[in-house]
């Protein structure tokens, strides 16, 4: 079957073109120089024939350019390359910069020095023709050979002097592949590229045989260095082609199945989502799984979503209910949940870097500033704020309010310490400037492009990005917005402040041994009612940013005194012009048509429903790494900003779509798709909520009851990296089931793997055997009803009594409260705490009328059946089969004890991996 050249004509046209790229007659070859000259004159926009075209001819005149022609030469032979002479370390004594995106720097290697590469006087000697054309004294080999189009193009270069003016490098504006999408049949085939290179003055030229060329899978799509893909086995991917600054990416992609075309059965697309999934699924040849039976969305949703397991109650209602659109509600119910506002505060938490360590330089007190990183968040997740908002809140994070002094921040931060107020209620989240690995504008640069922007822009430090347009030049230049904003433990010297700060410091006339000490005395002072002095973020005057203070030199590490800056080479800034120099950098970030804000969040989100990214990983984002499917990352990122960044949006749309419904159970044609959403992928669940699920399924039924609502004792509720106080007995098993340590924002910090160490955790660990038999347990609560307590109505009364009084107490408290026209964060802590107990009460006094019932009335799962049941759906989320019925019976049978039964019965589901992963 002959390929389908999306938007390149027919397979003639494009074997025509082979033909003439590769087999040139005597004939061909005078009628391409008579093009040739024709073209570039540039008559009627004509592109100018390629390169190998041109220097066909032995006769040619055509001097070539050095930034067009000559370096993309070089690339394309590889000498720039990283194991060439385009190393750290260069190759035989000559360097050229990586990629060839140094275009002064290589001409001066190859033209000057103790041995240049160049020599105008003696052509054929100059060693970049006279090495490369002998594969015996060259350790790279031939390279090309002599009398070739490559040796014309280089003479040529020479003989004219070998010239290139720095003043006159040309801009391209786009590089045009085609086809831009490669569809092959059933059978492999082969299928030509051609690049057209536009330069800003209007010139076009095919730069077809300049060009570099990557596939990203070499299995599905070979490339050579003439831009032939080559078909091979089935499925799809990209070929990467590199020519000046410009990368662009073509889909390849070969059908799985004979199921395309008008072959291809109707399925059924009830979103978007489900539309552009279904669209590449088509070319593909593969049907999509079914949607999942309710209780298989209900748990995978639950999981998902708030980070929970839903109660065997929940179950059993949602399976009854006949409301086509119980789904739906059921997302926007979860959406409710405090779990859900924990769940996403801990992502939050860790791509913005909320790490223990790196904080201790926060607070003169040390009262546990991740905590307050978490709660600035959580309660942002929880007033559902627009993400740029948010977002806005952390890079724009300053500690002083406009015309504040330092001794007015310094008291406004006091009184926050002493009267125990919660550093959510700040504007900003200034610790995002705090951590000790984020001090030099270089480490912004790349901790801010991990977190907002979802690109790994550190190669550029040293050298072109590989796979992106990105310039050393450009990793300068923004680094430059990254160089006023700096976390201080004290006002610099020079500045004005500084005399408020020594003020406070003799008034509070603290002394010590060592720091340690001093900050004690200090934290003592603070509790006694002094104001003492708090560190802060400041922003150095626009002018000290650009020299080094008293010294009038310029600091190598900042930015070029013109005080001209470029955002990754896209909008340049004028920072004298600018109080703030990030705000620009906020601007252009939040804009509509930015390529990285929006997409970077969403393909997280996805990501973290999905297991994989649209693009993946989910923080590489460059021009070289692709995504699956385009269309949806673009609807998806327009559809967020559109809706003014709302996250619940988001949300809704990826989970109400059967792409994200599916069931996890592959078909003959889908078994094999794990990159374009065919079905649901068996996941390991995230470090928190795998060791939060063993306590949710073997907990007693009061606390399961509301475990959704009750953040207390959840390791998702962790707020760094260091558990403390009861949360400390987490640790071990958060580090085994891979908890992010973030200390890079990459998603590399969280292990998503499974091992063999968690399943020994899961099988023999000391805390997992404790809560099969721990009293406040489940499996404890069954001997209790099943041996009989004879305590327990009065032990459930007096807790009623209790809940009683706490209610009438909080009540009481909270008209104290609005009566006294106190802050609106206490007002709503007090209402929410009533509601809770409240809650707590009901389920107290339910359990106590069931009590009283009379033994023939109550409904306690006694009998086998009911027991394993119960087991089932609070592990698995689902009916036992008749099989695993008939299994547990006959154990029940063999052990004679019913509560030795269900705890062995419970440990076992408890290490399936149907309940450590989501499905």
């Amino acid at each position: 079957m002959p390929a389908f050249l999306t938007d390149a004509g027919s397979t003639e046209s494009n074997k025509e073109f082979s033909m003439t790229h590769r087999l040139l007659a005597p004939w061909g070859m005078l009628i391409v120089a008579w093009f040739c000259c024709f073209a570039v004159t540039g008559a009627n926009g004509a592109d100018l024939p390629t390169l190998d075209q041109r220097f066909a001819d032995e006769a040619i005149d055509e001097v070539p350019n050095f930034q067009r022609h000559v370096i993309p030469l070089m690339s394309r032979l590889g000498c720039n390359g990283r194991s060439c002479h385009g190393s750290f370390q260069g190759r035989g004594g000559f360097q050229l910069s990586l990629f060839g995106y140094d275009f002064q720097a290589d001409h001066d290697a190859m033209t000057k020095g103790d041995e240049p590469r160049v020599n105008v006087d003696a052509i054929d000697e100059s060693m970049i023709i006279a090495k490369p054309t002998d594969e015996f004294t060259h350790e790279g080999g031939e390279r090309y050979k002599l009398g070739s189009w490559e040796h014309r193009v280089f003479k040529n270069w020479i003989s004219a002097g070998a010239k290139f003016d720095k003043d006159e490098v040309a801009k391209l504006d786009r590089l045009e592949v085609t086809p831009a999408e490669v569809l092959f049949g059933v059978d492999p085939e082969q299928v030509q590229l051609k690049a057209v290179a536009v330069w800003a003055d209007g010139t076009r030229e095919d730069v077809t045989p300049l060009c570099r060329y990557t596939t990203n899978d070499g299995e599905i799509a070979a490339v050579d260095g003439d831009g032939v893909i080559s078909a091979g086995e089935k499925g799809d991917t990209h070929v990467i082609v590199a020519y000046d600054k410009a990368v662009i990416s073509v889909p390849v992609l070969r059908p799985l199945t004979d199921l395309v075309g008008s072959k291809y059965p109707e399925v059924s697309a009830t979103t978007k989502i489900d539309e552009l999934v279904v669209g590449k699924l088509r070319k593909l040849g593969i049907m999509p799984s079914p949607v999942a039976a309710d209780e298989e969305f209900l748990r995978r949703v639950n999981l998902d979503i708030a980070g929970t397991l839903p109660t065997p109650d929940e179950v059993r209602a949602f399976v009854a209910d006949k409301d086509p659109h119980k789904r739906q509600a059921k997302i926007d119910e979860l959406l409710d949940t405090t779990a859900y506002v924990a769940k996403w505060t801990t992502l939050l938490c860790d791509i913005t870097g909320n790490n223990d360590q790196q904080l201790n330089n926060v607070s003169p007190v040390r009262l546990g500033p991740s905590q307050e990183w978490y709660d600035w968040i959580y309660r942002r997740v929880e007033q559902n704020m627009p993400y740029d908002e948010l977002a806005t809140g952390i890079i724009m994070a300053r500690s002083r309010e406009p015309g504040d002094s330092y001794r007015d921040y310094c008291e406004e931060m006091s009184d926050l310490y002493r009267k125990n107020e919660s550093f959510a209620d700040r504007d900003t989240l200034t610790h995002y400037w705090a951590r000790l690995n984020f001090r030099t504008p270089e480490d912004r640069a790349i901790g801010f492009a991990y977190t907002f922007m979802g690109i790994r822009i550190q190669c550029a430090q040293c050298h072109k990005h590989p796979f992106d347009v990105w310039s050393k030049q450009d990793f300068d230049d923004f680094k430059t917005f990254f160089a006023q904003a700096r976390f201080t433990r004290q006002p610099r010297r020079n500045d004005a402040s500084f005399e408020e700060y020594t003020a406070l410091m003799k008034e509070l006339d603290v002394t010590g041994k060592n720091g340690g000490e001093v900050r004690r005395n200090i934290a003592k002072k603070l509790q006694q009612g002094s104001t003492v002095p708090f560190p802060e973020v400041e922003l150095l005057p626009t002018a000290a940013v650009f020299r080094q203070p008293n010294r009038g030199k310029r600091n190598k590490n900042m930015p070029k005194p013109d005080m001209l800056a470029n955002i990754l080479g896209e909008t340049e800034v004028d920072l004298s012009k600018v109080e703030d120099i990030r705000e620009p950098l906020m601007k252009w970030l939040g804009s509509d048509t930015n390529p990285y804000f929006a997409k970077a969040i969403v393909n997280r989100v996805w990501a973290a429903y999905f297991n994989v990214g649209i693009v993946d990983p989910a923080d590489d984002l460059s021009l070289g790494n692709p995504p699956s499917n385009g269309p949806l990352l673009d609807y998806l990122a327009a559809g967020f900003i559109e809706n003014g960044y709302d996250m619940k949006w988001l949300h809704r749309e990826i989970t109400s779509s059967d792409t994200y419904q599916r069931t996890w159970l592959p078909n003959d044609t889908n078994r094999m798709d794990f990159r374009n959403f065919s079905r649901a992928i068996p996941r390991r669940l995230p470090a928190e909520v795998a060791y939060d699920i063993v306590t949710q399924a073997t907990t007693n039924d009061k606390t399961l009851e509301n475990y959704a609502a009750t953040l207390e004792d959840r390791a998702m509720s962790i707020p760094g990296t260091s558990p403390q106080g009861k949360s400390r007995n987490a640790q071990y098993a958060l580090q085994v089931f891979g908890r992010s340590t973030r200390e890079s924002n990459c998603e590399c910090d969280r292990s998503m793997e499974a091992s063999l160490l968690q399943t020994v955790y899961l099988q023999n660990d000391s805390e997992v055997l404790k809560r099969l038999t721990d009293n406040g347990g489940w499996v404890a609560e069954l001997s209790k009803q099943i041996n009989g307590n004879p305590d327990v109505d009065k032990q459930l009364e007096r807790r009623v009594e209790q809940g009683r009084e706490l209610i009438n107490n909080g009540q009481k408290k909270l008209a104290r409260l609005r009566q006294s026209n106190a802050k609106p964060e206490a007002i709503r802590q007090g209402a929410k705490k009533l509601a809770a107990a409240r809650s707590r009460l009901e389920t107290l006094e339910r359990q106590l009328r069931r009590q009283k019932l009379p033994a023939a009335e109550k409904s306690t799962p006694t009998d086998i059946h009911s027991l394993v049941e119960e087991a089932y759906l609070r592990t698995l989320s689902r009916w036992p089969d008749e099989e695993e019925k008939s299994l547990a019976q006959r154990h029940f049978q063999e052990v004679g004890d019913p509560v030795d039964s269900i705890r062995d019965l419970m440990w076992a589901l408890v290490n399936t991996k149907e309940f450590i992963v989501n499905h």
